[in-house]
């Protein structure tokens, strides 16, 4: 005897199966609200795939993007209650000389955004950074 199922069908993880199929381009992932990766689609990306012609809408270019990327502009642009602390024997001065500390050349280590945003009043425009690898 068949056992009968005791639900309807979930049609919209029917719909996705299907728009998958048709579309791959079309279907991304991102994270939900409990910060696992769930399946989605980009409708961007989709409505261009249903055009025979160019879809007008935000200009063209080069992204980096990741999920959960609008979350972290709010975090950026919330307040921190941190400090900076001198390292001095991770610094060096302007001579080479190691532990001496002068006011142009500074050690920073730490949580890049919260060194920016601890740094982004004092020396808004005064910087001159050097990548060390």
């Amino acid at each position: 005897m068949d056992k009968m199922k005791m639900h309807t069908p979930d049609l919209a993880d029917e719909n996705f199966r299907r728009l998958a199929a048709l579309f791959p381009n079309a279907v991304t992932e991102t994270i939900n609200e409990n910060g696992e990766v769930v399946r989605a689609v980009d409708a961007d990306v989709l409505r261009q795939e249903i055009s025979a012609a160019v879809v007008e809408g935000a200009q063209e270019r080069y992204q980096f993007t990741w999920p959960d990327k609008k979350k972290s502009v709010v975090l950026a642009n919330q307040p921190i209650t941190k400090t900076l602390r001198l390292d001095r024997a991770k610094s060096v001065g302007r001579d080479g000389t190691p532990g001496s500390i002068d006011t142009e050349n500074i050690y920073i280590e730490g949580d890049n955004l919260d060194a920016l945003k601890l740094l982004q009043e004092t020396y808004l425009g005064k910087v001159n950074h050097q990548i060390i690898t």
